[in-house]
């Protein structure tokens, strides 16, 4: 069976320069020139680069089953995505949004455990917030290598009391958890989104509790969805196997009653992938608007950034941080989730800047 995919690439500055030759990605402020056609069969992969003028005329030739795969996954690729509703916050996506991290854990590999601390932990997130994060993601339980599993009471003693808190200060709040009662607890405390690294896969009830809570709701790519996320990371093609598996768990989880359009997908950047998975993953992330969800990206202070600077400590990686989410950004990544919010924010509105002066660059006539 031949397995199609479409990915956007070519993108230009100014769209109007290039009037009837590109296209818009998914509602954000990126237009391309080309997509990159992928067909798969189990023995060998076909690619076709193909200008957006010349579409039509490429598409038309195809099988009729591979025209009608290809007009899905670019009409996917490029709607706009939906606003985000997440309690009284609305969310736009049509420019990139920062989600700041707290973990509320002892063991972080990002902060030492210090946001463990209630007041610690509230005014970090107030300080993420007053730079311009849109989320805050909350987690309980760390999710490293080798990280011990805890149970829900102790994984909600540790969020809910720093949810209120936040909630009531009039925050958008995501519960990074797996677990259904965790979701429930941290819900009721007054988060507005559910970040699962299991993809509603861990915990049977996950699903009922997202579909019932009317939450928007990420689905990461994890090799397993069991105590170790990390476990099994093995593919054929990572960047064609991510997709397909986040494919058919965003068709599971929509025949299940969710609307698409509160369905975030995250390829899952660390999670069970080598060095190699990760780069693979991010040079190619545009081809996961072919999902039609909001795309999150969480490469923030990662191994792969040590392993590539030789910064052995978490906290060394900010450089690397902010490359790797301007990355995603040109890539059409609606939203980055990361643990240095301003830096972050600063980078993405001197980005925004470039992208709006060169919109409105002058055109002048040939001579």
């Amino acid at each position: 069976m031949t397995k199609i995919y479409l990915r956007p690439t070519g993108f230009v500055e100014n769209p109007q320069r290039q009037e009837g030759e590109c296209l818009r990605l998914a509602g954000t402020m990126l237009w391309f020139s080309q997509i990159e056609y992928v067909a798969r069969d189990g023995t060998s992969t076909q690619r076709h680069l193909v200008p957006v003028r010349e579409w039509d005329a490429f598409a038309s030739a195809l099988p009729q089953t591979g025209r009608a795969r290809c007009a899905l996954l670019l009409q996917r690729i490029t709607v706009a995505r939906a606003e985000l509703q997440m309690g009284a916050h609305i969310i736009r996506l049509d420019a990139p949004q920062v989600m700041a991290i707290i973990n509320t854990t002892p063991d972080s590999f990002s902060d030492g455990g210090k946001n463990l601390d209630p007041e610690i932990a509230t005014e970090a997130a107030a300080a993420m917030l007053r730079a311009g994060a849109s989320i805050i993601d909350i987690g309980g339980e760390s999710t490293r290598p080798n990280a011990p599993l805890i149970g829900e009471s102790e994984e909600l003693d540790r969020v809910v009391p720093l949810i209120r808190k936040l909630a009531m200060a009039g925050a958008a709040i995501s519960i990074d958890t797996r677990k259904a009662l965790v979701m429930e607890g941290a819900l009721q405390a007054g988060a507005t989104m559910i970040n699962d690294i299991s993809a509603l896969l861990y915990d049977e009830l996950a699903l009922k509790v997202a579909r019932n809570s009317n939450a928007p709701v990420v689905l990461m790519h994890a090799p397993s969805q069991g105590a170790d996320p990390h476990k099994d990371g093995i593919y054929d093609d990572v960047v064609y196997d991510v997709f397909d598996w986040l494919e058919q768990r965003v068709s599971e989880v929509e025949a299940a009653g969710m609307s698409r359009d509160k369905i975030l997908v995250d390829p899952g950047i660390g999670f069970g992938k080598t060095l190699a998975d990760n780069l693979a993953i991010i040079n190619n992330l545009a081809i996961y608007h072919g999902l039609g969800c909001a795309l999150l990206f969480g490469a923030s202070r990662k191994r792969l950034i040590g392993a590539l600077s030789n910064a052995e400590d978490a906290k060394d990686r900010l450089g690397g941080s902010i490359l790797l989410a301007m990355k995603a950004v040109e890539q059409g990544a609606h939203i980055v989730r990361v643990h240095d919010a301003a830096e972050t924010v600063q980078a993405i509105q001197v980005w925004r800047g470039l992208r709006d002066a060169a919109e409105v660059e002058p055109i002048y006539p040939p001579m």
